[in-house]
């Protein structure tokens, strides 16, 4: 078989494991939550305090119909150079905010707009797409975990969850 990166994983030249496996991005200024998010989707407690990721963290998770690979690669100012390099190579790209850090809010929106993704309604006017269906979608959606340990059964990830499983379908 043919070396496929993953951006072109739907290329007519697939492996059967390549046809197998789903790939998400998981970005977000460094204390946003990105660990916890995974830890919490793998059925993991959220750790206690802020431990940064120094490079990358990677969770597989099987599903009934594909193994879903969740990547994360860590937010601290050295790591974001690294962010566009992957954002195309992905099936699905997550980026994590918190909600309660407002100061660093509009820093999360310089780092997202730095990927060069667009918001929907600067999509539908730049090509026109008020009268058809957008092909990418964007979703924005909140869920709370709290430090003390909320499970993979936490409602809003549950929610998040079924939306990855969907869009990667």
């Amino acid at each position: 078989s043919c070396s496929q990166t993953p951006g072109l994983k739907r290329s007519s030249h697939l492996t059967l494991e390549e046809l197998e496996q789903r790939e998400v991005l998981v970005l977000g200024l460094d204390g946003a939550g990105k660990s916890t998010f995974l830890r919490v989707l793998s059925g993991k407690p959220p750790l206690e305090g802020h431990i940064p990721t120094w490079g990358f963290n990677s969770v597989r998770l099987p599903t009934k119909d594909f193994e879903v690979d969740l990547l994360e690669i860590g937010g601290s100012q050295n790591l974001r150079f690294y962010w566009k390099e992957f954002v195309n190579e992905v099936d699905v790209l997550v980026f994590v905010v918190d909600s309660a850090d407002r100061l660093r809010l509009p820093w999360a929106r310089q780092e997202l707009h730095k990927l060069e993704a667009m918001s929907m309604v600067e999509m539908q006017q730049e090509l026109g797409l008020q009268a058809i269906d957008s092909q990418r979608e964007v979703f924005l959606l909140a869920a709370s975990i709290a430090p003390a340990g909320p499970s993979s059964e936490e409602p809003g990830t549950v929610h998040i969850w079924k939306l990855l499983l969907e869009l990667l379908s």
